[in-house]
Order: C-alpha cells, then sequence, then structure tokens
C-alpha cells in the first residue's frame, strides 16, 4: 500500500509539474523580454550621451516603480479568475476580466497625473535643473503609454488564469523586436521623422506599448484558446462588488511591493554614502540578479493561477500539492544559479567593468563580493516570492503584507544599516541585511501558507480548524 501511495505521489508531482512548467515557461520568457526593453532602452539613451543616459535612466525608474505598484494592485484579478475558471464559472472569468480592464484605466490616471508633474517632485530630490528637463521630456510621452502597458500586463495574468500564457511570451517578444528600430529612427531622425533625441525614445516606447496591448486584445478575442470565453463580454457593464473585491485583495500586494522596491532604494543610497565604488558594485549585484528575480516572478504567476484553480476546484490537496511542486522547482532553479553566482562571480563582474583599468579593482572586488551574497539572497528571495504567490491564489494578501513590511523594513533595512553603516561592515553589512528580509520573511510566509491551506480543508470538510490565533492562521 505504501509502494502504491508513493507511485502516485510521483505521478501526481510529474503531472502538476507539467501544468506548472507550461505556465512558468511562457511567462518566464515574457518576463525576461520585458526585462529587456528598459535595458535596451538604457543602452539606446547612452548613444545620446551621459546626461540623456542618466536623465532617462531617472525616467525609466520612475514609470516603472508607479507601474509595478499598478501591476502587483491587478494581480489580484489574475488570482480570481483562476479561481473562476476552476470552478468552470466562465462568465464570472468574464465579468473578472472586465472589471480589471476598468480598474486598470482608474489606477492609471492618479499614477499619470503623478509622472505629469515629476518636474515639481525631483528638485525636492536634488536633481539637477538640466536632468529634470531631460527626464520631463521623456515622461511627459511615455506616460500616455501606462494605460497600455498596465492593460497589456494585465491580460497576460487572466490569460495564465486560463491556462493560455504562450500569447503573452509572443507578443512581448515581437514588440521587443519592434522597440529597438522603432527608437533608432525617432532617435536620430530617419524615413523622413525628425530627430527627437531622447523623447524619441519614449515616443518608441509609449507606441510599443499600445501595440502590444491592441495585439493582445485582438488575439484573446480571436485565438481559438481563448475565444469562447468572451473575455470582453461585460466591458459596458460596471459590477461594484467584482470591482471593489479585485481592489480589496490587490492593494495590500501593491503595497508589498512599493515596500521591496523602497528597501533596494533605499539600500542603494546608502551604498552612495559608502563611495562610488561601493555603489558601482552594489549596481553590477543587483543587474545580474534581476534576471533570475524575473524567472522567479513567472513562477509566482504561475503558482497564483495554478493555487487559484485548485481553489476554485475546492481540491484542497491540489493547492498543496501546487505549492509544493513549484517551491520545489524555484528553490532547485535557485541553487542551480546561486552555484554560478559563486563559480563565476569575477567573471560576471568583469562583464561590467575593464579589469585592466587599475580605477575599477576596488569596485570589481567588491562586486565579486556582493555576488557571492546575491547567491544566498536569491535561495530565500525564490522560496518568498513563490509564497507570496500561493498566498494570492488563495485570495489572502493582507497580513503577508504586514509579515514582509516588518521583515524588509524591520529586519532588512534596520539589520542592514545596522551592520552595514553603525557597525562598520559597509556594503557587505547592508547586502546582509538584503538577505535577512526575505530569509524571515520566507519561512514565516511559508508557515501560514501551511496553515491558510489546512484551514480551506477544513472549511470544505467541515473538521473546525484547530490552530492557536497568530499572526500565521488569522
Amino acid at each position: 500500500m505504501e509502494q502504491i501511495t508513493s507511485t502516485e505521489f510521483k505521478s501526481d508531482f510529474l503531472t502538476e509539474a507539467r501544468v506548472s512548467l507550461g505556465l512558468a515557461v511562457p511567462l518566464a520568457v515574457a518576463q525576461l523580454a520585458e526585462f529587456t526593453i528598459p535595458v535596451i532602452n538604457s543602452v539606446m539613451m547612452g548613444l545620446l550621451g551621459t546626461q540623456n543616459l542618466a536623465a532617462g535612466a531617472l525616467g525609466v525608474v520612475i514609470f516603472l516603480t508607479l507601474a509595478s505598484i499598478c501591476i502587483g494592485i491587478l494581480r489580484a484579478a489574475g488570482a480570481l479568475a483562476a479561481e473562476a475558471f476552476g470552478a468552470n464559472n466562465l462568465d464570472r472569468v468574464s465579468r473578472i476580466n472586465c472589471q480589471g480592464l476598468w480598474l486598470a484605466v482608474a489606477l492609471s490616471l492618479p499614477a499619470m497625473l503623478l509622472l505629469w508633474n515629476c518636474d515639481s517632485i525631483l528638485p525636492l530630490l536634488g536633481q539637477e535643473e538640466s536632468n529634470i528637463l531631460l527626464t520631463k521630456s521623456y515622461l511627459h510621452v511615455v506616460v500616455w503609454g501606462l494605460p497600455a502597458m498596465l492593460g497589456f500586463l494585465y491580460l497576460k495574468q487572466i490569460a495564465a488564469a486560463i491556462n493560455f500564457p504562450q500569447f503573452g511570451m509572443v507578443i512581448i517578444v515581437v514588440s521587443l523586436l519592434l522597440n529597438i528600430p522603432v527608437n533608432y529612427v525617432l532617435m536620430f531622425g530617419f524615413l523622413g521623422f525628425p530627430a527627437l533625441g531622447l523623447a524619441g525614445i519614449s515616443w518608441g516606447t509609449m507606441l510599443v506599448y499600445w501595440v502590444s496591448f491592441l495585439a493582445s486584445v485582438m488575439l484573446i478575442y480571436f485565438h481559438p484558446n481563448s475565444r469562447d470565453y468572451k473575455l470582453f463580454r461585460y466591458l459596458d457593464e460596471f459590477d461594484r462588488e467584482i470591482f471593489g473585491k479585485i481592489f480589496q485583495i490587490g492593494w495590500p500586494t501593491g503595497i508589498q511591493l512599493a515596500i521591496e522596491m523602497g528597501l533596494f532604494t533605499i539600500t542603494a543610497m546608502l551604498m552612495g554614502r559608502l563611495g562610488t565604488s561601493s555603489l558601482a558594485a552594489h549596481e553590477i549585484a543587483l543587474q545580474a540578479s534581476s534576471i533570475f528575480s524575473a524567472i522567479t516572478m513567472a513562477i509566482s504567476y504561475a503558482v497564483t493561477a495554478r493555487v487559484g484553480q485548485m481553489k476554485g476546484e475546492k481540491n484542497p490537496k491540489g493547492v498543496m500539492r501546487a505549492t509544493f511542486v513549484n517551491l520545489s522547482l524555484s528553490a532547485l532553479l535557485a541553487f542551480v544559479v546561486a552555484i554560478g553566482f559563486e563559480l563565476f562571480s569575477q567573471p560576471i563582474a568583469t562583464l561590467y567593468l575593464d579589469i585592466n583599468n587599475p580605477d575599477n579593482a576596488v569596485a570589481i572586488t567588491q562586486a565579486i563580493n556582493f555576488l557571492k551574497l546575491v547567491a544566498v539572497y536569491q535561495v530565500f528571495s525564490s522560496i518568498q516570492g513563490i509564497a507570496v504567490g500561493a498566498l494570492l491564489g488563495l485570495q489572502d494578501t493582507r497580513v503577508p503584507m504586514i509579515i514582509n513590511t516588518l521583515s524588509f523594513w524591520g529586519v532588512g533595512l534596520g539589520g542592514g544599516y545596522l551592520m552595514g553603516i553603525i557597525l562598520g561592515w559597509g556594503g557587505t553589512g547592508l547586502w546582509y541585511g538584503l538577505i535577512m528580509a526575505p530569509a524571515i520573511s520566507s519561512l514565516i510566509l511559508v508557515g501560514r501558507f501551511y496553515l491558510r491551506a489546512k484551514k480551506f480543508e477544513g472549511d470544505l470538510t467541515g473538521v473546525p480548524d484547530q490552530t492557536p490565533v497568530s499572526i500565521l492562521s488569522t
């Protein structure tokens, strides 16, 4: 009997792994392509000179920060749509999709207002007037692409919820290939267009966002994998209950993203206090780790969809299995990447800085050290990301927000400041803080998921939950 149980477990594990990878791989390709677009934009900004690069990079950071918070809020719609899909309630999937699109529009408006008025905010951050004018020229164009960007990224999550993640991969890869020539033409003025410089990159990016969004709408509307769901049939209706539920579940996720981004922003500022070499080494470590972070985010999207679907099917074992499989896949990948960072930290560092230039010696040495710390960070960060995604699939976001706030700003930032600045450990101490944040958070969040999943099972079977009241269970 034990052998049969073991065989069934392996079969269920492999089946779930195939389904989850079927979601995660296309999402990962799309995430990497999305990550590549701002990188390519930054490289092309560099062709215009140092000042254009600095001002444009600032504009990109501001734009992506606000966009990421909005996308975090909209992730709730993907969880709700996955639950409805699992319950075979396709009418509700359509209603959720339409209300999520309206919420994307509603979130765009205040974000666009902030971006438009950046020139009145940036002086407070100590930015030079010349940089502010260039940043303003970038943001005043790309701001009109924000609704389209949010719409496309939102529809990508809905598509994952109905097991159709491939569409986002195809569109974003095509958009990436389109972005480069459009930017180049508008930057330097070819084919009869005027040379717009930095503003040309923002025009190109804005146009690519709209092409991506309109293509996603058309593909979802006409593709055999999605057209029968009629996902846009209730676009002319406003459903207060669904609209409110998406926002109610989603806003803590948006706050979580803001908290995480805030930790890295403040850490970068503290690195700057330690000197240019420390800041440069820190940026190298972040750039290298961000590629893997994009893949982890894709797996997090996949686990949200799978847990949501199992919740809709009222399948508590499926909820646990989906989370266990995705945690295993993410942790395995994280360990492989960690070994890579440990073994190849020096070659990675020298991709960014010339090893033959003696002025770079300190920065390269620090970057090698930071990359080895990134290896440890990625393991905990991947577990934390999957736990957040699984809890979102169960529509549990408020307590995880509190857990992440305390872990990232209390333990991570506080511990990093203590070790890096007060105790004088420098950049290494700050990175210890960055490691501690997801380490503490992941342990607590995994425990909370287990208890919430058991409660979900108890609610279905009628067995009361006996777990003592704590932040893990309430």
